[in-house]
Order: C-alpha cells, then sequence, then structure tokens
C-alpha cells in the first residue's frame, strides 16, 4: 500500500517460494523474506503503475492482494491509493438494524451500459422506488466481458469490466448523498475456475471438504492463520476503502471450519472494526437456515422457505429442491409467524433434518425473498414471477411480502415487471465453457421438466453471450410503468404499517385465504375467486370496539393494472376479494 511519500509497501505471503521479485518498469525489485514465509519491501512507486510478482527467478503473476486489474486478472496488477479518493460523506452514519429494503442487483446488468457511473446516474430512481440498501452481486475481479460474479479470482480488486475503484467510491458516496446503503455480496467459500494464482504463492485451499464449486479455502487447517487474515482483511477493506455498509455472505454453508471461533464470527468483527465509528449491516445466505450465524455476528440471514412456497403457487411446480412444499397460505402464515418453515423437521429431498429454530428470532433479521438471482437462473429459462403466475397473482404475492415484519429484499427489475429474465451468465474459453454447460445441464436436471426439456425436447440453456445479453434491463421500460406505481405505493404503505417493535399477528382463513393484522390494519390475501367468506370467526378480522374497516390498498387497483378493487368493513358479511391481497385501515363508525 502507498505510504505517502511515494513510496509502496508490497507484501506477499509465499511460504512455496524462496524468493519474490516486484516487476515494476521491466526492471526487478526483490522483496525481503521474513517470518512464516511473508515477502516484504519499500519501494519507490506511484499510484497507476502496473507491476506483478516474479516467483523464483520464474514467471511472474498478479499481486494476490492487488487492488485493481485493469486488464482482468490474467494480467498486471496496478498500484491503488484509497486515501486520494475526497470522500463526501461524513456525516453518513452507516446503514443501522432496523426498517430496511433490500434491492439486489447485477452492475453490469443492471443497465445498458453496464458500469459503476451508469448504476450512480440511476440511484435517484432507487430512492424514489423506496429502497434503503442495495446489494451489489459480487465484485471479485474475474475473467471475460461478463460474469454472474461468483467466479471472482482477485477478491481485492473490484471488477475491471464496470470501471475502475474510484468510479465504484463514487457509486458509494453518491448513494450515501441520497440516503441509501450499499452492500457488497462476498464469495470466500471458492474461488473461480479460471484466472486464480494463488496457489502459485501459497496453500489456500484444502481438500478435505466437499468441493461442490471448487476447492474451499482452507480455514482449520495447516495454513489457517494465514488463509484466515487474507479474508478478513478483505473483508475489512471493502468496508474501510469503500465505505460499503456491508457485506452479503455467500453459501455460508460451505464455509467449512471447525476452529474455536468460526471464520464467519471473524469476518464480521474484521468488517465493523474496519468501518469505525459507522454501522454495518451484514448479512449471510444459509441453505441450512442456520441460526447460529446470527450468533456469530451476522444482522440478518437469507431465508429461502418463503421464496420456495411463493414460487410453488405461481408456477404449480414442486420439483427438484421445492418438492417439499405445497404452495399453501399455511405454509405463508407459519414463515411469517415463525420466520421460516424447516427448523428441524425431515426434508425429504435431503433425506435428513432441515434447518435450525428460528421461532425466537426477531422477525427482521430473517430477509424474504419472492425472486433473487439464484431462483431465478435456477430454472430452464430464467423467467420471473409475474411471467409464471400472471400480473394480478404477482402482485397478491408481493404486497402479502411486502407488509410481511420480516426484512424483504427485490431483485432488479421486479420492481416494474421487466419482461427480461434473469439467466446464468459467464464468459470462458470453449473447453471449460463446455463443463459448465453440462454443469447446467446436471444442475437443472434435478427439475423433471427441465430435464425431459433438455434431453427428451433438446433444449438448451443459455450460458455465454446471448444469456447476458437477455439478462440486461432496459429501465426506459419502467417509466409510466403501472407495476412500478404499484410498488413505490406498497413501499410507502410498508413505511407506514410495518415497524419492528410493532405487534403483528396472522392466521388461515381458509384453502386459499390467510391474514396479516397490524395494530391499525389488516392485509388479506387470497388465491382463489370472489366469494363470501363462511366462517368468519377469526377474530383478528374483528376491528376494534368503536371502528370499522375501510379500505387503504389493493393489488387490484385499476391504477397498478388491476379490475378494481372492494373490502369489506368488518360489520356485515365478509367478501374476499379472489387473487387479491387487499389492505384494510381501521376508521370511526
Amino acid at each position: 500500500m502507498p505510504d505517502g511519500d511515494g513510496r509502496v509497501r508490497f507484501s506477499v505471503w509465499a511460504p512455496k517460494r524462496k524468493r519474490v521479485d516486484v516487476v515494476l518498469d521491466g526492471r526487478d525489485f526483490p522483496l525481503e523474506p521474513g517470518p512464516d514465509g511473508m515477502f516484504s519491501a519499500l519501494l519507490k512507486a506511484e499510484p497507476g503503475q502496473r507491476y506483478t510478482l516474479k516467483v523464483d527467478g520464474g514467471d511472474a503473476f498478479p499481486d494476490p492482494c492487488s487492488r485493481f486489474q485493469p486488464e482482468g486478472p490474467h494480467g498486471p496488477s496496478e498500484v491503488v491509493d484509497p486515501s486520494r479518493y475526497r470522500w463526501g460523506d461524513a456525516d453518513w452514519k452507516g446503514a443501522g438494524p432496523h426498517g430496511h429494503v433490500i434491492y439486489e442487483l447485477h452492475v453490469g446488468a443492471f443497465t445498458k451500459e453496464g458500469t459503476y457511473a451508469a448504476l450512480t446516474e440511476r440511484l435517484p430512481y432507487l430512492k424514489e422506488l423506496g429502497v434503503t440498501l442495495l446489494e451489489l452481486m459480487p465484485l471479485h475481479d474475474c475473467p471475460g466481458t461478463f460474469n454472474w460474479g461468483y467466479d471472482g479470482v482477485a477478491l481485492f480488486a473490484p471488477n475491471h469490466n464496470y470501471g475502475t475503484p474510484d468510479d465504484l467510491r463514487r457509486l458509494v458516496d453518491r448513494a450515501h448523498a441520497l440516503g441509501l446503503g450499499v452492500i457488497l455480496d462476498v464469495v470466500y467459500n471458492h474461488l473461480g475456475p479460471d484466472g486464480n494464482y494463488l496457489g502459485q504463492f501459497a496453500e489456500y485451499h484444502t481438500h478435505k471438504y466437499p468441493d461442490e464449486w471448487g476447492a474451499p479455502l482452507d480455514f482449520d487447517g495447516e495454513n489457517a492463520k494465514h488463509v484466515r487474515r487474507f479474508v478478513t482483511a478483505n473483508a475489512a477493506a471493502w468496508v474501510s476503502e469503500y465505505h460499503l455498509d456491508g457485506l452479503r455472505l455467500d453459501a455460508t454453508q460451505n464455509l467449512f471450519d471447525a476452529s474455536e471461533e468460526h471464520i464467519v464470527k471473524s469476518i464480521a468483527r474484521a468488517a465493523r472494526d474496519a468501518a469505525g465509528g459507522r454501522s454495518v449491516f451484514l448479512t449471510g445466505e444459509s441453505e441450512r437456515q442456520d441460526a447460529k450465524l446470527l450468533d456469530d455476528g451476522l444482522d440478518a440471514i437469507w431465508v429461502d422457505d418463503f421464496h420456495h412456497v411463493g414460487r410453488v403457487i405461481a408456477s404449480g411446480g414442486a420439483e427438484g429442491y421445492m418438492q417439499d412444499y405445497e404452495g399453501s397460505v399455511r405454509e405463508l402464515v407459519a414463515c411469517v409467524l415463525r420466520n421460516s418453515i424447516y427448523q428441524g423437521q425431515y426434508y425429504a429431498w435431503q433425506k435428513h433434518p432441515r434447518g435450525t429454530p428460528l421461532r425466537q428470532v426477531p422477525h427482521e433479521r430473517a430477509i424474504f425473498a419472492l425472486q433473487n438471482h439464484d431462483q431465478i437462473a435456477n430454472s430452464l429459462d430464467g423467467r420471473r414471477l409475474h411471467a409464471l403466475g400472471g400480473d394480478s397473482l404477482t402482485r397478491a404475492l408481493t404486497s402479502f411480502f411486502l407488509l410481511a415484519p420480516q426484512t424483504p429484499m427485490l431483485f432488479m427489475g421486479q420492481e416494474y415487471f421487466a419482461p427480461q429474465p434473469f439467466y446464468f451468465f459467464v464468459d470462458h474459453g470453449d473447453e471449460l465453457a463446455q463443463a459448465i454447460a453440462k454443469g447446467r445441464r446436471d444442475f437443472l436436471s434435478q427439475f423433471v421438466t427441465a430435464r425431459n426439456a433438455i434431453y427428451e425436447e433438446g433444449a438448451q440453456p443459455p450460458l455465454g453471450r446471448p444469456a447476458f445479453d437477455a439478462s440486461r434491463l432496459d429501465l426506459s421500460q419502467a417509466k409510466d410503468s403501472a407495476a412500478l406505481r404499484f410498488h413505490q405505493e406498497l413501499l410507502a404503505l410498508r413505511r407506514r404499517i410495518v415497524k419492528h417493535d410493532a405487534h403483528f399477528d396472522a392466521a388461515v382463513l381458509g384453502a386459499a385465504s390467510c391474514c396479516l393484522r397490524w395494530p391499525d390494519h389488516l392485509v388479506v390475501l387470497d388465491f382463489a375467486n370472489d366469494r363470501q367468506l363462511n366462517v368468519p370467526s377469526e377474530p383478528l378480522l374483528a376491528p376494534p370496539p368503536g371502528m370499522k374497516w375501510k379500505l387503504a390498498f389493493s393489488s387490484e387497483l385499476s391504477r397498478f393494472g388491476g379490475r378494481g378493487a372492494f373490502a369489506s368493513d368488518g360489520l356485515g358479511p365478509w367478501r374476499v376479494q379472489g387473487r387479491a391481497c387487499t389492505v384494510l385501515e381501521t376508521t370511526p363508525r
């Protein structure tokens, strides 16, 4: 790192090597060997200069801790001085733990330009929508001109395809000026298959655990001390050098660690320390829905149960890893009341119990989604929810989702029913691309319908440039969108109704109906047809004494593209509007 007087401290952990040289402007400068395989030297260099690290007088490789790879992970590293950027967010106190609406996006696919600068220009649109936190899909640099982000190999270097490190800083700075937080999805469970040069310097990986996406990092073995320092320093760097407001840890179930202190806890502490006086919001993907992650220092965890129920309701397809969901209002109510469905019961798909008890966890510490990058792309055609279930049903599910007490997450384009699909896409050479294509076919084959489409009908899931281009949003389509108006008004209603310290309750009303009760509001969701409740005896339907219900919001309002709305006042027969979510508020009789 630059020390401010025209010199730069170059350091690398390379116990596999006897000698390491920094190659600057065609000249070799040796690093001094130190204890534990560390090499280091203070050399004359300037920000913007490019360099490589030559090992044992032979090949040269990029710096494992490079702050920028302007030509990609196979090219030279660039000296970066984070202190040169003049921040304007001194008054920003951080994200805080309460009241968030998360918006997940892929920088390369969110705008036509696919850059940090283009995203910066679109921040007012996201602020007006009503979200509070942007969650950027991974930025760790990787090969090619486009990538999902989960093939990262240069963990400290923001993806060069989107702009420079300072472009990313300007994005965060502008977000803070608008009152938006920014968190980053980071991948520490594996590295990508192309451009990973860590092994040229040291053994970062272990083979004693399953390698679902590649060999996991060694957090509890012979080299654990240095590998753990590498990862915790990375987490700290994103927070300190880019003023990010938190991190989302990818696939925590694959962060294998038998140490006394789990690596998740170490990462959380490093990120909070790096934030100084600012608050950060730390989350984790957890296929196991593991409450221990909260004890280890995360603020919230992803809970897939709500998504899986909604997907089965919208599509009718209960197959693959969604075969253990019936797609019922009972399951929706269980999620809302208890944060998840699977809390240790037998899970037929995995043939063993799944989940941990989340009943006592504060509801906002569970993150719910109806759509996210994984779940849309984990299908043959990458279709979004409204393309599966239709606009009316999607609006109804979305209303219930955004008025529930859990922390909601939207996926880019969801707010205006974007017509674009979202595929899995990577840009690799032919041999690797063919292997990945086979892997995608194998993965999708867990769904019977997709397997038959691939092997009986010859369908091929898109993967490369066509998949990326098809997934890119055209935000001009959001202008004057009825779906966008629906989401804006619904999120404004959420800000009025949903408080982390307010009491709520929920109940099943029938085979296709349920309700959610806040102190002065009643949310009624129904998937069937218009009808009168035969036994409207649920106590949650009763208005407070001296009050009655009046219509406050409906997913079927005509300005949202619906057929119009009606509501019962709670004083007479109760009539339910089908394929709708109706929100009632109290008013004097």
